[in-house]
């Protein structure tokens, strides 16, 4: 056999490899829930906290969570909103509700708020879904009050996130179970170029919720980070739902199902195939692919300035 045969002969077991490897984890993230493998929410503790809970995917987590049964703490800086959402929920599931008003830009304050708010509950479930991305995509140095815009993104996507592990988990770990959610975005998986210190900041997440993860498996806690694509909510702007963009009800609803199953996931099957094909381009061709999202994001960011006044 000559040596190019050999290295034909090798690239295709690799790559045949690779291809059962995909069949047979699609196989199992698809028949697992439906075999029941996923986590009972019920058995992890009476109550379940949710950070940006008064809408969007925030107020989804709390619906799905009290329809399961939990208690639910809504965290959000609204407390209009928080108090109109924990109405509904409790009329709706018949389940107690908690609400704290704070807002997760304010700095490192608010936590002592939190903690002492959160004290004495039996918390089975943590969902980090707070969050804040750009007015619209923008060229790095083209930002406008970029200081104040980039404090409240690590005080809100970074900040928030670690601080509300280090007061819930503890008691996690002490009864040896427990569930952490937090949400990140499709952004942190590709180039995200006009959006650069936003993805970051999820990228962050990423790599926290993957460490944070192995850390305590072995504890019985479980550390998801769910990184979805575009959703039909306010922060997304996005008003019509469709099959790419799910409305918040859907979208939870699927990710909800990958919790124990998969630690790492975009929680919904269109998102997945959105960053499948995003990193495969990025492997034929990173120019390519950056070209590309540069020019979606020019696109959208010159339909948002033209709705700007004038």
């Amino acid at each position: 056999m000559s040596v190019c045969q050999t290295i034909s002969s090798v690239c295709v077991l690799i790559i045949g490899f690779h291809l059962v490897k995909f069949i047979c984890r699609l196989l199992y993230n698809t028949f697992a829930p439906k075999l029941g493998l996923s986590v009972n929410f019920g058995e992890m503790g009476k109550w379940a906290v949710i950070t940006g809970a008064s809408d969007g995917l925030g107020k989804a987590y709390s619906d799905a969570l009290a329809a399961k049964g939990m208690n639910v703490v809504l965290i959000s800086r609204s407390e209009e909103k928080l108090q109109a959402a924990a109405e509904d929920i409790e009329h709706q599931y018949s389940v107690q509700t908690k609400i704290i008003a704070v807002d997760y830009t304010h700095g490192n304050d608010i936590y002592h708020i939190i903690e002492k708010q959160l004290s004495g509950l039996e918390i089975g479930v943590l969902v980090n879904n707070v969050g804040l991305s750009y007015p619209y995509p923008e060229y790095f140095l083209d930002l406008n009050d970029k200081e104040k815009l980039f404090s409240n993104l690590i005080q809100g996507n970074i900040s928030s996130v670690v601080h509300m592990c280090r007061i819930i988990m503890p008691t996690m770990v002490e009864k040896r179970k427990g569930v952490v959610i937090n949400i990140s975005s499709a952004s942190a998986r590709f180039a995200s170029p006009l959006l650069t210190v936003y993805a970051a900041s999820k990228a962050f997440i990423e790599k926290f919720s993957e460490d944070l993860n192995a850390e305590y498996a072995n504890m019985g806690i479980i550390v998801q980070c769910i990184s979805p694509g575009y959703v039909a909510t306010k922060m997304s702007k996005i008003r019509n739902a469709t099959w790419m963009a799910p409305n918040p009800k859907t979208f939870v609803e699927s990710a909800l199902k990958t919790v124990g199953i998969q630690d790492r996931t975009t929680g919904y099957f269109p998102h997945s195939l959105l960053v499948a094909v995003m990193n495969t381009l990025g492997v034929i061709s990173k120019t390519l692919e950056r070209r590309i999202i540069v020019n979606t994001m020019k696109t959208i960011r010159g339909r948002a300035l033209r709705k700007q006044p004038s």
